[in-house]
């Protein structure tokens, strides 16, 4: 795993960060029946007990608008991805079907409110920083284009920005062609609920993408 650290400014923004980070191999496959049904049932669940104004007082959800907000960046415009899955849930009743490995972090997401990176690990060069987005700073998001990073929380390499808490990017996205996936659980103020969205993930990788090899650490602003 890529030495990862995040930043003197976003650590002084937003005091107790942390990161969850996974990695492991994995075998890739357009859709695994299982997991979706598994998915589907979710969904009934959360659409049967959440409405659309519950979604921002989930202990998770509103920590991570909090640090936006502290970031300097509008949580209502840049909505974390945890907030737009679960919004799309109740609105919807769906998400995304993608691939059985970005299909099994959506379902960690939806479950606990925490905003997941999902990355091809062989294209991250070099060391991994947890920052803050600057000014005119080139970021293509999935299914999204151009995405103004600005203020936003964002993880770099020596190429420059790869991932946000808004839109993972093109340059590292997860394909049928991935070998080694790196899954980021990034914690904006819920410590205490970090644990058992880990242990749901790493679960769910060994159940529905075959993980092996699996390594983990916890990043917090004093490492």
């Amino acid at each position: 795993m890529q030495n990862i650290y995040i930043s003197n400014i976003l650590s002084k923004k937003v005091p107790g960060i942390q990161l969850s980070c996974i990695e492991c191999d994995v075998k890739l496959e357009e859709k695994n029946e299982l997991l979706w049904n598994e998915i589907q049932q979710k969904i009934t669940e959360l659409s049967s007990a959440l409405k659309v104004e519950d979604i921002s007082k989930i202990p998770t959800i509103s920590s991570s608008r909090k640090a936006y907000k502290a970031c300097g960046k509008y949580p209502a415009r840049y909505r974390l991805s945890a907030e737009a899955l679960l919004r799309r849930v109740i609105k919807r009743n769906e998400i995304y079907q993608i691939n059985n490995v970005v299909d099994l972090l959506n379902r960690v997401s939806i479950s606990t409110g925490f905003s997941i990176g999902g990355y091809d690990a062989d294209k991250i060069e070099g060391d991994i920083i947890f920052g803050v987005g600057e000014k005119d700073e080139p970021y293509n998001g999935i299914g999204r284009g151009r995405l103004n990073i600005e203020f936003l929380p964002v993880f770099s390499d020596i190429k420059g920005a790869f991932g946000t808490p808004t839109s993972d990017s093109e340059r590292t996205s997860v394909s049928l062609q991935t070998k080694r996936f790196l899954m980021i659980i990034i914690d904006f103020g819920t410590p205490a609920q970090l644990d058992n969205a880990t242990n749901m993930a790493i679960e769910l990788l060994l159940k529905y993408a075959n993980a092996s090899h699996i390594n983990t650490i916890k990043i917090n602003e004093r490492d």
